[in-house]
């Protein structure tokens, strides 16, 4: 019989068994309502509902299902239970007796799966730092091996100014600092625990709830119990982290695959992270990067579909809640894993530096660094653009670059420019121009690096 059986004289409908049962997904949650269990059978102990020997037994018991449940994950999907709360009271019952009868005292399924939901969140949210912290990592290392090769950077997928590449780098780094910040922000707000709020109402046992909390390891009780068994806030909060943090690794996954394109030709994959072409044999496909960038959204669709499953719902507990887990369990691990991937194919991404310095020299890069060179002579910068703008035109109708115009056809432009033009045109020159705070200038870069490097020791202990 259902845990909820005893007003009804009629057997459930398969196929309403078949929709409404909970179990084939939330199995995964069986340590922490065993978890859960074993601190509200302290609290009914303190409260006087059961007595020092039927906690223990109940303790005991539990205890054992918890080691079971750890050598065989897929345990509970061999029986026919509605939900992984049912899977617990039957086997304890099973073993127990009547005293597994008393464990549910006082309590709800509504505020169990709220705090089962917490704990399993937390924990994995643990690992998806990890992940993050494994890729900030990489990235560093990343940047630190680049050094002083320089590339051309883009705006509007146009070659713009040269860069570091390991200003690239940093720029990620940049990105998913952010998203750990995001991260614990959310793992914060979550740390509440909900146990003791029952169905709505609140508890009827005199349990003391902040012990309660204690005992789970949560920072506190929550204060309300008609939100607490319906708040998923920490759901919708950590998909949309999980959706900008996966957002970041696609746009890095797009610039690294078209780094690594035949047009491009800026990175080189390493073989043990490509794949080949069942018919092109001269093919060398960046696949681990296409498939982060395309699980991107899966993960932004898993955001959508909890906020819509949140938006209309009155207070308190309603059974649509049952839809934030399937999604949810597959965001977390689909997260973790990409961070995880990433993590381990950036070390088998390396550098094509001559080719890099080759493109950053194309495309006019310095002309902005002719402008500024005209604006250290007197001239107002909207002038200097226009005058830097000209020249470029002279060489793109001799098809030479900027730098490769003589002087005489310079002057004619402008008889500011002297022959310390050709030192200001260079990439050397215009990188160091740019030593401003977060700027791409060696000197600048450098310590931005052990800055960032500083920073992750502190956040990874």
């Amino acid at each position: 019989m259902a845990m909820w059986g005893g007003r009804f004289t009629e057997a459930t409908l398969a196929e309403f068994r078949d929709f409404n049962d909970s179990l084939s997904f939330d199995y995964q949650l069986a340590l922490q309502d065993i978890a859960a269990s074993r601190a509200w059978a302290a609290g009914l102990l303190q409260a006087g509902i059961i007595n020092q020997q039927e906690a223990q037994q109940l303790d005991t018991g539990l205890a054992d299902l918890a080691v079971a449940i750890e050598a065989d994950p897929k345990l509970p999907l061999q029986t026919q239970e509605e939900d992984i709360h049912s899977w617990v009271e039957a086997q304890l019952t099973a073993k127990l007796g009547a005293v597994a009868k008393k464990l549910h005292t006082g309590r709800s399924r509504n505020d169990l799966v709220a705090t089962d939901l917490r704990l399993w969140t937390r924990l994995n949210a643990g690992y998806v730092r990890q992940a993050l912290l494994s890729v900030l990592r990489a990235l560093l290392v990343f940047a630190e091996r680049a050094g002083s090769d320089v590339m051309p950077g883009f705006t509007h997928l146009q070659r713009a100014q040269p860069v570091l590449v390991a200003h690239w780098a940093l720029a990620y780094v940049e990105m998913f600092k952010r998203d750990l910040s995001r991260l614990d922000d959310a793992v914060a707000r979550l740390d509440v625990c909900p146990l003791g709020c029952g169905a709505l109402a609140g508890t009827g046992v005199a349990m003391d709830r902040h012990t309660l909390a204690q005992r789970l390891g949560f920072a506190q009780a929550a204060a309300n119990s008609l939100d607490a068994v319906s708040d998923r806030d920490y759901v919708v909060e950590l998909s949309a982290a999980a959706s900008l943090c996966m957002t970041h690794l696609s746009r890095l996954s797009e610039d690294v695959i078209f780094f690594c394109s035949g047009e491009a030709a800026f990175f080189k994959l390493g073989d043990a992270i490509s794949s080949g072409s069942s018919l092109m044999p001269q093919k060398k496909n960046p696949d681990v990067f296409e498939l982060l960038r395309g699980k991107t959204g899966r993960v932004l669709g898993h955001l959508v579909a909890i906020l819509h499953v949140l938006k209309g719902l009155p207070l308190a507990y309603n059974k649509d809640m049952q839809e934030d887990k399937q999604g949810f369990f597959d965001l977390m691990a689909t997260w973790q894993q990409s961070l995880l991937v990433l993590a381990t194919v950036l070390p088998h991404l390396a550098v094509n530096t001559e080719q890099c310095r080759r493109a950053a020299e194309l495309g006019y890069s310095n002309a902005t660094d002719l402008a500024d060179y005209l604006v250290a002579k007197g001239v107002p910068f909207r002038d200097a653009h226009e005058l830097s703008g000209a020249l470029v035109l002279k060489a793109s109708a001799a098809k030479v670059a900027l730098e490769a115009l003589p002087l005489t056809e310079m002057q004619q432009v402008s008889p500011l420019i002297t022959d310390d033009v050709y030192a200001a045109l260079t990439i050397e020159a215009g990188l160091a121009k740019r030593a401003a705070y977060g700027g791409t200038a060696p000197v600048q870069v450098l310590q931005q690096l052990k800055l960032a490097q500083q920073w992750f020791d502190t956040v990874s202990h």
